[in-house]
Formats: C-alpha cells, sequence, structure tokens
C-alpha cells in the first residue's frame, strides 16, 4: 500500500497513527520511493542530511513540531519520528 500525498496533512492533535502515516508520506516524497513503511530506516533507504532537512522542514510545517537533525539521526523512521513528534508537543 502506497501513502498518498493528499494524505498527509495532520493537525497537531492528529492520532500516532495519522502521524505515521503522513511521516511515510513525507519519506515517499522526499526520497522519491514507494517503499517505505512505518519502520523504514530514511538513511537506509538512501536518505542523506541535505534531504533530510526537508523532512525536518516538513514536520515543521505540517506538525508544529521542530525536531533537530540529532533527533532526526537518533530516530530515523516514520515510527521514530512520530514519537518525538509527540514528545516535543
Amino acid at each position: 500500500m502506497s501513502p498518498d500525498s493528499s494524505t498527509a496533512t495532520t493537525s497537531p492533535t492528529a492520532s500516532p497513527t495519522a502521524e505515521v502515516q503522513d511521516l511515510v508520506a513525507i519519506f515517499c516524497r522526499v526520497l522519491e520511493s514507494t517503499d517505505v513503511v512505518a519502520d523504514s530506516d530514511f538513511f537506509e533507504l538512501g536518505g542523506d542530511s541535505l534531504i533530510a532537512t526537508r523532512v525536518l522542514s516538513a514536520i515543521a510545517r505540517g506538525h508544529g513540531v521542530e525536531l533537530s537533525f540529532e533527533d532526526f539521526v537518533l530516530a530515523p523512521t516514520p515510527e521514530g519520528l512520530a514519537a518525538k513528534i509527540a514528545a516535543g508537543r
């Protein structure tokens, strides 16, 4: 199942599942890949620090939480980043 980018909008109070789905959609968009699931490692999928900044920017815009690059490195999966977003609220 590949996520549809039109479902990539979430509110600051979105459920953890919705946040994970949104992050999967963001990963798919920036990595230009449909092979992303909740526990996919961004860097193993070919992501790099420059592309990671696009993910962090999308998270800040869509979720109202600014994560650091260190946060991203410590939790480079949609599930891990969703947990960081929840902790940042």
